[in-house]
C-alpha cells in the first residue's frame, strides 16, 4: 500500500504545476484542496507569468495571489478575445470643441478589489480641460473657460497632476482629483511639444518652444532650471528615452543633424557650460522612437545624403564620465532603406528591442531594426491616425471609424503580432473618424471626431472579475 504524501511533499510536487493543473489537483480531496491554496504557490505562478507583478498590488483583506491570478487571467482573455460580452462601450460627450489631446491620469496597475478606475483628462478648443471616469462614462470635473484654446497636456499619475498648455504658450498645473488650479508659467511663444517625467522624488517637465528653446521645469512649481537654444525658429519634434536619461530633439524638414541631450545636465546645469549633448550624423530626420526593451536605443527615420530614399538608422547612446566630465558615446548599430514601393510612413513606434512599427496610409507595417520585413496588415479602409503600442498589444485608430486590436506573441525570439478583432465607433452620418487612441490595463479610449467640428470620447471597458 502506497503511503500518503505529507503536506511538505505535496507542496514540493505542486510547485511544478501550472495553474490549470493546480486547480484540477484541488478537486482530489480536502487535503489537496487546502495545499493547493497555499499563498506561495500562486505567488510564484503570478511572478512567472507577469514579471512586473508586485506585492504592492495586493490589497490586504481584499484579494489573495490566487484571486489575483484568476482575475488577471480572465481579464487578459477578455482583452484578447474582444467579444461583445467582454466589454462595455460608452459614448462620453461634454466638450463643445474638438478634443486636441488626451492622457490617462490613473495608474496602469492591475487591481481587482472593486476600486479600480480608469480616468483620462482631455484638452479642447473650447478652452477647457476635463477629467472623465471611463467605467462610469461620466465627467469628474471641468476647468473654468481659459483665455485661449488648450492644445496639449501631459499627466503625472504618481503625483496626480495634469499639466496643460494653450495656443499662447501658457502652461498650467491642475490637481487631477479635483481640477484645482496650481502654478502657471508663460513661454511667451507657442509650445511645440511637452514631455512629462513622473519621477517619485523630483518630477519635471521638458518643453520645446516654437522659437527653438528647450526648457526644463520642476513640477509642480514650474520653476525653470535650464533653458537651451537648440534649432532657432525651426519646427521641432522631440522624444525622451525610456530610462529618462536622454532627450532627442530634431528640426523637421531641415537639413540639420538632430541633437540628443543628456537629461541630467539639463537638471543640474553648470554655470558657463553648455549641457552635455551630441549631434547625430543623419540628414532630414522626420520620425524617431526609442526601443522600450533597451535603456537608450534610438531609431531615427531620415533621408539619405542625396534625399532620394528614406532610411531607418538605429543608434545606442551611453554616458561616460572622465575626469569629472560627462561625455556622450554614440554607436550606430545598423541602417536600412525603406522599400520604394512603401508609402512614406507618417507614424513610427517600436516594440521590445528590435521591432519597428510603421503606419503608412491605411497599412501597418512591421520591420526589424535590421530591415527584415516581418508583416503588413491592411485591416483599415482609410488612413491610420494614431498608434498605441505596449508590451501586450497594438491598437490603431483610423478615419474609417474603427479601432484594430493586435496582440503580441512573445514566444519567439522576435515577437510576432497577430490581428485579433476590431471595435467600431458611432454612425458615419455624425462622425468623421477616430483621431486618437490610448489604453490602460482595463480600458481603451479613443477620440471620435464629429462632422460638426466637435469631438466625443468613446470608451471600451473590459469586464473584471471582482473578489
Amino acid at each position: 500500500m502506497v503511503s500518503q504524501l505529507g503536506v511538505d511533499e505535496l507542496l514540493h510536487v505542486f510547485s511544478f504545476l501550472e495553474a490549470r493543473d493546480l486547480l484540477q489537483a484541488a478537486q482530489v480531496n480536502t487535503v489537496w484542496n487546502e495545499v493547493s491554496k497555499t499563498k506561495e504557490l500562486w505567488r510564484q505562478l503570478c511572478l512567472r507569468r507577469w514579471s512586473s507583478c508586485r506585492a504592492s498590488q495586493m490589497v490586504p483583506g481584499t484579494q489573495t495571489w490566487k484571486q489575483y491570478y484568476l482575475s488577471r487571467s480572465e481579464l487578459e482573455f477578455r482583452v484578447e478575445s474582444g467579444r461583445p460580452e467582454d466589454f462595455v462601450c460608452k459614448a462620453i460627450a461634454g466638450h463643445t470643441g474638438q478634443i486636441d489631446q488626451l492622457a490617462y491620469v490613473s495608474t496602469n496597475e492591475y487591481r481587482f478589489d472593486g476600486r479600480e478606475k480608469s480616468v483620462v483628462c482631455t484638452v479642447s478648443a473650447d478652452c477647457t480641460v476635463r477629467a472623465w471616469d471611463l467605467h462610469e462614462g461620466t465627467e469628474i470635473w471641468s476647468s473654468p473657460v481659459q483665455p485661449a484654446p488648450l492644445v496639449n497636456l501631459v499627466t503625472y499619475p504618481q503625483q496626480q497632476l495634469v499639466i496643460t498648455v494653450d495656443t499662447q504658450g501658457l502652461i498650467k498645473v491642475w490637481k487631477a482629483e479635483t481640477g484645482c488650479e496650481g502654478a502657471s508659467f508663460s513661454l511667451l511663444t507657442s509650445c511645440a511639444a511637452m514631455e512629462a517625467y513622473d519621477r517619485p522624488e523630483d518630477p519635471f517637465l521638458l518643453v520645446v518652444c516654437a522659437e527653438g528653446n528647450l526648457r526644463t521645469l520642476m513640477v509642480p512649481q514650474l520653476k525653470v532650471v535650464s533653458k537651451v537654444t537648440t534649432f532657432p525658429h525651426a519646427s521641432l519634434g522631440f522624444s525622451g528615452s525610456p530610462d529618462g536619461q536622454w532627450v532627442y530633439v530634431f528640426p523637421q524638414h531641415l537639413d540639420l543633424g538632430p541633437q540628443v541631450f543628456y537629461i541630467q545636465s539639463l537638471l543640474d546645469p553648470l554655470e558657463d557650460e553648455p549641457p552635455v549633448s551630441t549631434i547625430l550624423p543623419v540628414n532630414l530626420a522626420s520620425r524617431a522612437c526609442w526601443a522600450p526593451g533597451e535603456a537608450a536605443r534610438l531609431i531615427v527615420m531620415h533621408r539619405n545624403s542625396d534625399c532620394t530614399q528614406m532610411i531607418v538608422t538605429t543608434f545606442e547612446l551611453k554616458a561616460e564620465k572622465c575626469r569629472g566630465r560627462t561625455n556622450t558615446l554614440v554607436q550606430q548599430m545598423v541602417s536600412f532603406p525603406l522599400p520604394d514601393t512603401l508609402m512614406p510612413p507618417h507614424l513610427m513606434q517600436s516594440h521590445s528591442s528590435q521591432v519597428i512599427l510603421l503606419a503608412c496610409g491605411s497599412k501597418l507595417v512591421l520591420f526589424t531594426i535590421y530591415g527584415r520585413h516581418l508583416t503588413t496588415f491592411q485591416d483599415h479602409q482609410r488612413s491610420i491616425t494614431s498608434l498605441w503600442v505596449d508590451a501586450n498589444r497594438v491598437i490603431t485608430s483610423s478615419l474609417d471609424l474603427s479601432l484594430r486590436i493586435y496582440m503580441w506573441n512573445k514566444e519567439n525570439k522576435i515577437p510576432a503580432l497577430k490581428s485579433c478583432y476590431h471595435l467600431l465607433g458611432g454612425s458615419h452620418r455624425w462622425a468623421s473618424g477616430f483621431i486618437h487612441v490610448k489604453s490602460d490595463s482595463t480600458s481603451i479610449v479613443a477620440v471620435e471626431a464629429r462632422s460638426i467640428g466637435t469631438s466625443i470620447l468613446r470608451s471600451y471597458c473590459f469586464k473584471v472579475r471582482h473578489n
